[in-house]
């Protein structure tokens, strides 16, 4: 592997400009930098390889490739370096878990999951203003052929590195506000049929079946917008800046793209170290500082949330315990009330360290999908969401992120999402189902979670329609 550094003050939008046309682009964006969560974000392109697959078989497949590769790769003091980049879906996290669907068609014909093998990545490390270009030359593996494709690819790059300019903001058409056509957006549950499903739920909670679970509706872009008409990574520019996060991210996949601004990381590993960081409870930011802090406030000390957070957290902690040393999972923090733009959210931490006959795959199997987007107990929550949600969940509440070939690893979870597949723009909004759950709040509080999504897709917005009444 080679690198090379350089500094870097720029926004690192204008570095994923530069590149906006490669083919099979990713970018890891901390677009709301911070010195921990928030300190580095990640561009690749040109994958030399693309795995993806429908079924469990596949995915060993995957596995196995990667892990081949693995052996073949050195050590890297950058956190990601080379690797795969892309996403696990839901469902498959459904196959991790032995539960059975009784929908089996696929989710908008998508994989179950997706990952680009990369030899060539970009790291911009917003805290010490740097930039590290990597390059391991894979796929060859013969020392002499591997090390003239690394420095020819990373040449290549420098090169293109070198022609930034600070007009390439300029490149970024946002959707505007003056010609832009009024977006229609429809759920495909109404709001009564979604409060129903919340009484079967807190039916199953009463009963002791379970005693959290996580709802979902989708919602469909029905009527032309502006947002139809521009390019994935415009509309993905106009989304980071309504809803800046530190697990951002944008991927073309060639035939679908994902633009996520999602501020939950779901799985960690760093040098042997695992963390898991659920999050629950949720309250819209104000329109004055008085709101800001009533509704900071409520959220704080609101009984509800403080029993959702809880269960989560201590069903991640049984999670990270399949794979971690005994004795060394614990709750590294416990109901940190962060701050995003649109929203106050609640969020714990939970870390181990990974036993040494467990890999990173090892990690991911235990825990995924995350127990903030299912309930508790996991495997009854997830049986009993395939029952009350009318389509399958495909992308979002999947995880995307990346596995380093020195065997770190970094996955948000895929919440704030739009997934644009066949000309056509969706997401999926939420929330956890506790037994003092009142149906009509929780239907409400998604629409607050959509908020930043919606203003993305249209900035003259129409009452959603799921509203049904």
């Amino acid at each position: 592997m080679i690198t090379q550094s350089f500094d870097f003050s720029n926004d690192v939008f204008d570095l994923f400009a530069l590149f906006k046309e490669e083919p099979h682009l990713f970018f890891l964006d901390s677009s709301l930098t911070a010195s921990t969560n928030g300190r580095y974000s990640f561009i690749g392109f040109d994958p030399f390889e693309i795995v993806e697959g429908y079924d469990l078989e596949s995915y060993q497949r995957f596995k196995n490739r990667f892990l081949h590769l693995q052996q073949l790769d050195g050590r890297s003091s950058l956190p990601f370096h080379a690797g795969a980049v892309g996403y696990l879906s839901y469902d498959l996290g459904m196959l991790f878990q032995g539960v059975g669907s009784s929908n089996d068609r696929r989710e908008n014909g998508l994989p179950l999951f997706h990952f680009g093998l990369y030899d060539v990545v970009l790291t911009v490390d917003h805290l010490d203003q740097k930039l590290h270009i990597a390059s391991n030359g894979f796929p060859e593996v013969e020392s002499g052929a591997r090390q003239k494709r690394a420095k020819e690819r990373l040449q290549k790059v420098v090169e293109r590195v070198g022609h930034l300019i600070p007009l390439a903001k300029n490149y970024v058409k946002a959707p505007g506000s003056e010609h832009s056509r009024q977006a229609v957006f429809k759920s495909n549950v109404t709001r009564d049929e979604y409060v129903r499903a919340i009484g079967r739920a807190l039916n199953h909670i009463q009963q002791g079946d379970i005693y959290e679970i996580n709802l979902s509706h989708q919602v469909v872009v029905e009527a032309q917008s502006n947002a139809t008409n521009i390019k994935p990574w415009e509309l993905y520019a106009r989304l980071r800046e309504l809803s800046p996060s530190h697990f951002s991210a944008f991927l073309n996949a060639g035939n679908h793209q994902i633009l996520s601004a999602s501020p939950e990381r779901f799985l960690c590993l760093k040098k042997g170290i695992a963390q898991i960081r659920p999050m629950k409870g949720t309250r819209p930011r104000g329109r004055t500082p008085e709101e800001d802090t009533a509704f900071r406030q409520e959220l704080l000390h609101s009984k509800k949330e403080i029993a959702e957070l809880l269960m989560v957290t201590d069903l991640e902690r049984n999670d990270l315990g399949r794979v971690c040393e005994f004795g060394s999972v614990r709750v590294k923090e416990m109901r940190t009330i962060e701050e995003y733009k649109t929203v106050f959210q609640a969020t714990s931490m939970v870390e181990g360290k990974l036993r040494a006959d467990r890999n990173c795959f090892d990690l991911i199997e235990a825990c995924f999908p995350g127990g903030s987007v299912t309930g508790c107990p996991k495997i009854s929550a997830m049986r009993l969401i395939d029952g009350l949600e009318v389509s399958k969940r495909g992308v979002y509440t999947g995880a995307f992120g990346y596995i380093d070939f020195s065997g770190n690893l970094d996955f948000n979870i895929l919440i704030r999402t739009l997934l644009l597949n066949e000309g056509k723009i969706s997401f999926h909004v939420g929330g956890g189902i506790v037994a003092d759950s009142d149906p009509l709040m929780e239907y409400d509080e998604t629409w607050v979670k959509a908020k930043a999504l919606m203003e993305c897709l249209s900035s003259n917005l129409p009452h959603p329609r799921g509203e049904a009444g």
